[in-house]
């Protein structure tokens, strides 16, 4: 099998070039891919032999993005939807990466995949366009939403909680946003799976949702990292108001993996084991 990949150096896109095994990637990075140019990203997609194409590239710089929606846009919906048009085309399914940013975070039940949607800010209402560019598309799609993305790659809270806890003896955590940490690797994983069988059955075609378990605090998760990597940094609780930011975070980012489980048996998994791998890699 054969699976045309967008993005190249972010952190899911890092370890589906790791974890492929016996497929083969064709992986265009920003150098060759320019996601803002829809219609080159399209012939791709058009000149490709692949059987099926994941999209792991992104705009992911939430705060930024309120500054910079038009590009955000570009990036995360214009171009996905040309992809996904092309991708229609060919008869190729698509896995298209998205994110928890798509719901208001209110309440504390977690989110189904048929919630209403509501998002806070541009990053979320960029994602949210993108998905409905790529349903719109008609072709066989999985459109996967995730949480709080951490790997051993790039900027991510495992690695900024380890670089300060080891420069400080205190910091101060939000605590009152609560959500699924998600490994990379893992959604690697569960890319791969999902493409393959939506070769094989396009009829699960559909929006899931894919996050680390178990829920915890940003607060309560960098005191686990604190305590795998050995660092004996206090964590001090306070609330998001606290930490004001240009984009309005979601408080609740639980969501729900059961339809995941039910369509392509992949299970929930668990951060911890996922958050081991990482600070045993780092070193």
């Amino acid at each position: 099998m054969k699976i045309l990949v967008f993005g190249k150096n972010g952190q899911v896109a890092q370890e589906l070039q790791r974890r492929c095994g016996s497929v083969t990637l064709e992986v265009y990075g920003s150098d060759q891919a320019n996601f803002e140019t829809p219609e080159v990203c399209a012939a791709i997609v058009a000149a490709t032999d692949a059987d099926a194409v994941i999209n792991a590239a992104a705009y992911t710089a939430v705060d930024r993005a309120e500054e910079d929606e038009p590009r955000a846009l570009s990036i995360n919906a214009t171009t996905p939807g040309a992809i996904a048009k092309a991708a229609a085309a060919r008869g190729l399914p698509l896995v298209h990466i998205s994110t928890d940013y798509v719901f208001d975070g209110t309440g504390t039940a977690p989110f189904a995949t048929d919630h209403p949607t509501a998002p806070l800010g541009a990053y979320g209402r960029t994602k949210l366009a993108g998905e409905e560019l790529v349903r719109s598309a008609g072709g066989a799609h999985a459109i996967l939403r995730t949480s709080w993305v951490v790997s051993s790659h790039g900027q991510n809270f495992v690695k900024t909680m380890l670089r300060l806890g080891a420069e400080r003896d205190q910091l101060s955590i939000v605590a009152d946003q609560i959500g699924g940490p998600t490994c990379a690797a893992d959604i690697a994983d569960a890319c791969l799976s999902i493409a393959a069988q939506l070769v094989e059955a396009p009829s699960k075609s559909g929006s899931y949702h894919f996050s680390g378990g178990p829920d915890i605090s940003w607060a309560g998760f960098a005191r686990a990292i604190f305590a795998e990597a050995g660092l004996t940094c206090d964590v001090k609780e306070i609330p998001t108001s606290d930490y004001p930011t240009p984009a309005q975070r979601p408080l609740n980012s639980r969501l729900d993996n059961s339809k995941t489980m039910e369509s392509f048996g992949i299970a929930r998994p668990d951060w911890h084991q996922g958050l081991t791998a990482i600070i045993a890699e780092l070193g």
